[in-house]
């Protein structure tokens, strides 16, 4: 049996709202917020919280200079419709791509993502 359920994962960004913001629509899951504590949750529960920090500095990936501490991959059906799409809603496509079955980008707080096709 489970101790727990639900777990979330927490980002540290420069502004919430914004970072909540572009999850909610990359992911199509709700936006709720409390000061600068911002959740989006999928309706069966998962959660990407995100909290503002002052002095936040973010990761310069691939190198590790500022580590990039973790990244999310989601899955998509189309790596080009993906890309068009996440590009309108503020993500950077990074110039370092090792893959061909993923592309990497960094949301708008600089953490890496990648757009997967499994």
């Amino acid at each position: 049996m489970a101790i727990a359920r639900y777990p979330s994962i927490v980002l540290d960004c420069p502004d919430a709202a914004t970072l909540a913001a572009f999850y909610g629509t990359l992911l199509d899951w709700k936006v709720t917020d409390s000061d600068d504590w911002f959740e989006v949750r999928a309706e069966y529960g998962q959660c990407i919280c995100f909290q503002t920090v002052e002095n936040y500095r973010a990761p310069i990936w691939p190198g590790q200079d500022v580590p990039q501490q973790m990244h999310l991959d989601v899955v998509v059906d189309d790596l080009d419709v993906a890309e068009a799409e996440v590009l309108k809603i503020g993500a950077t496509k990074h110039e370092h791509q090792p893959g061909t079955t993923f592309r990497v980008f960094l949301d708008p707080a600089g953490h890496p993502f990648c757009l997967c096709l499994s």
